[in-house]
């Protein structure tokens, strides 16, 4: 019989080719092939010395096709829990050493065992695809395996911040998972996502795709907007993680973490009282805005290669993360268009989910007008940010900037939708339409109308109208934006509002 110190030799003699994965040879390959392994990712992400691995000892019990002679150890994937700057969250890694990473009925239970713990401690949980797909050879119980990671993921919606990570191929019905999580990040020439691959594409449609047009990093980011967020290597997407991590709250119950990071919150900016073109027809850039009046200048941008007409990105107010949508003029004139419209609906509805408020800042000139917009259902599309602004029970912050004609104007966050302090600068317009437009219907025809049209402009083109009806809280300096803006966070620190009791609204998706 063993003694006890050779059972112990024997336990540190089973885990240490639990963690050599599918091999030496296969962990070369990985890394020839620019990948880290799913062991070195979890390092990478987590604290270090802070991973505990749960159910390394977890074999499948497969005996189709030979199965029973096939060694997966760990299962193909890594899960446990760690923290990341000091917070618990829960991970797991598909290791593509074992068996391609392929998920079969032990490996998805691995994983649906984490998503529950991270459900009941109210931790985030970031998930690190690297998988062949669907292990074959396990059939219906692969399958199955997958419903039940789908199932816990819509169960965690709204409740813990989920993370996708596609560090390797995603194919088939495996790319679900991530797409019911809140963000998706891509690394750039090694992580693929499709539901079909290029062969089975050739052989159904005869079109000649490569992996990479198909479903890279780039064409999720920029084309279908699938993922949110494109990485240059294994080693930048686990700091982009972390980085992220920074501005969300642990679950939809506890407040995002405040850092003090020494930035004057009555601090303003000159620059920001010469910086709107005089023509209100010219671009300028957004961004130099946001820079302006954010903590340090620093933010995170979110979906920031998709619908770039709209700006979404985290960032702070005296410490204190917030959600910022802002129109982009230097992109389609600032324009809401159908993909503007999903980007930002669910952003909108993520941060309302874990309660960080909404700062909007506004200059658009309408909705995109054309055939394809309007066969491609943009008035079911625009009216999702209606929606998410109305559900939106978070401290709502608007600054108009210049243009706000029509419904766009609506659609980013008026005070009818919702907005709990509107702010706008001298240069805002305020209007049903471009005023030169309106003045064209209003006058048309008559023999002053030149003369009609540029007082027309003089008096509407102004936020005063909106002011005199209360539509608009203050008028203020561009170079006082940023004190204005924490003025009104720091107000709405307390506030509390409800919404009608239902098991849910029917968003217009």
């Amino acid at each position: 019989m063993a003694t006890i110190q050779e059972k112990i030799q024997d336990l540190k003699k089973r885990q240490e080719k639990i963690k050599l994965g599918g091999g030496q040879k296969r962990i070369d390959k990985q890394h020839a092939s620019g990948k880290l392994t799913a062991r070195e990712r979890v390092e990478k992400l987590l604290d270090p010395g802070t991973f505990v691995e749960l159910d390394q000892f977890v074999a499948h019990r497969c005996t189709n096709f030979g199965m029973e002679k096939v060694e997966s150890p760990g299962e193909g994937v890594v899960t446990g829990y760690g923290t990341i700057d000091g917070r618990l969250v829960y991970v797991f890694a598909q290791d593509f050493t074992v068996i391609g990473g392929s998920l079969g009925e032990m490996h998805a239970n691995k994983i649906v065992k984490v998503q529950k713990l991270a459900l009941k401690m109210g931790a985030p949980l970031i998930g690190i695809n690297d998988s062949g797909g669907a292990r074959i050879q396990e059939a219906v119980d692969a399958l199955s395996g997958y419903g039940k990671i789908f199932y816990e993921n819509t169960r965690a919606s709204g409740v813990i911040p989920q993370i996708s990570v596609i560090m390797g191929p995603c194919a088939g019905g495996a790319v679900y998972s991530p797409a019911l999580t809140d963000f998706v990040f891509m690394v750039k020439n090694t992580s693929q996502m499709f539901i079909t691959g290029p062969q089975v594409i050739k052989s159904v449609t005869a079109e000649e795709v490569t992996a990479e047009q198909l479903g890279g990093a780039m064409t999720h980011n920029a084309t279908s907007g699938v993922a949110h967020f494109a990485t240059e290597n294994d080693d930048d997407c686990m700091q982009q993680v972390r980085y992220l991590l920074s501005f969300l709250p642990s679950n939809n119950l506890d407040d995002a973490p405040v850092v003090d990071n020494g930035d004057d919150p009555n601090r303003m900016d000159e620059g920001l009282n010469t910086l709107l073109p005089d023509n209100p027809n010219q671009p300028y850039n957004m961004k130099d805005v946001i820079k302006s009046v954010v903590d340090n200048g620093e933010f995170y941008e979110v979906h920031g290669h998709y619908a770039q007409n709209i700006i979404t990105c985290f960032a702070r107010f005296d410490g204190q993360p917030v959600g910022i949508i802002a129109n982009q003029p230097n992109n389609m004139a600032g324009c809401l268009d159908i993909n503007a419209s999903d980007k930002s609906s669910r952003f909108i509805r993520f941060c309302d989910a874990f309660n960080l408020p909404l700062v909007n800042l506004v200059d658009v000139p309408g909705f995109l007008p054309g055939t394809d917009q309007e066969y491609g259902g943009i008035i079911r599309h625009g009216a999702k940010m209606l929606y998410a602004y109305c559900e939106a029970t978070v401290p709502k912050v608007t600054v108009i900037t210049r243009k706000a004609y029509g419904g766009s104007y609506l659609a980013m966050c008026s005070q009818d939708l919702g907005a709990d302090q509107v702010l706008a600068w001298p240069s805002a317009e305020i209007a049903v339409m471009g005023p030169a437009g309106a003045a064209n219907i209003i006058f048309r025809g008559d023999a002053d109308a030149e003369a009609k049209t540029a007082e027309y402009v003089e008096e509407f083109a102004t936020p005063y109208k909106a002011a005199e009806r209360g539509f608009v809280d203050q008028v203020i300096e561009p170079k006082e934006t940023r004190p204005s803006i924490i003025n009104a966070l720091n107000m709405l620190a307390s506030k509390r509002e409800q919404r009608p009791a239902k098991k849910h609204g029917n968003i217009p998706l």
